[in-house]
């Protein structure tokens, strides 16, 4: 959609009826500033509902690619509209969780439509007394389980893999298990 020009698209402030009564009667300026009106009214009606550009879930279709590069959020135009304006709408979260094993459920859940579990923490480690020995390294790898979700459609294995390097942290080694189903909490995945 293009908001350059409407056809037919009436102003809300007509420019003729604004001139002084000597030009209220003058064809020529009333037909002139008609032209401007036709020009202007697409301008004023996107400047008087400017807020609800901003807002995802009101914004136009068009705009909201723009929108969702303003606030570094994912978008993929092949992507249902409703999964386009939540992105949007959760950027925030998402970009404050980035990095997390949460904040990659979160996107796994809210970009691809599935389900994940994430164990491991990439090889941290410490200890609590100064001085003391180092703990034992422990495993430097993040395990990613990914099944299908509640809608049900089945897991894409490229865009899970694809998804997983760009959202884990790039100090730590992450490694994807595409699963049927759930896997059972005393599963660890070892």
């Amino acid at each position: 959609m293009s908001r350059a020009a409407v056809p037919g698209l009436p102003s809300r402030h007509p420019i003729g009826g604004q001139l002084p009564a000597l030009y209220a009667e003058d064809d020529f300026a009333q037909r002139f500033t008609a032209g401007l009106d036709d020009v202007l009214a697409p301008v004023f009606a996107t400047l008087d509902s400017l807020p609800s550009y901003f807002d995802p879930r009101l914004a136009p279709d068009d705009f909201l690619s723009w929108l969702a590069g303003w606030v570094g959020a994912a978008d993929d135009p092949r992507w249902p509209e409703e999964l386009r304006r939540e992105a949007v709408l959760r950027a925030v979260d998402l970009h404050r969780r980035r990095g997390t094993a949460r904040g990659l459920v979160d996107a796994l859940r809210l970009v691809l439509g599935v389900a994940a579990r994430v164990t491991g923490d990439g090889g941290a480690t410490w200890s609590r007394t100064a001085g003391a020995e180092l703990p034992p390294a422990p495993p430097g790898e993040v395990l990613v389980r990914v099944w299908p979700g509640d809608s049900g459609r089945p897991v894409d294995a490229e865009r899970v893999h694809a998804l997983v390097r760009a959202l884990c942290p790039v100090h730590t080694g992450c490694r994807v298990e595409i699963l049927p189903g759930p896997p059972s909490d005393h599963d660890d995945g070892r």
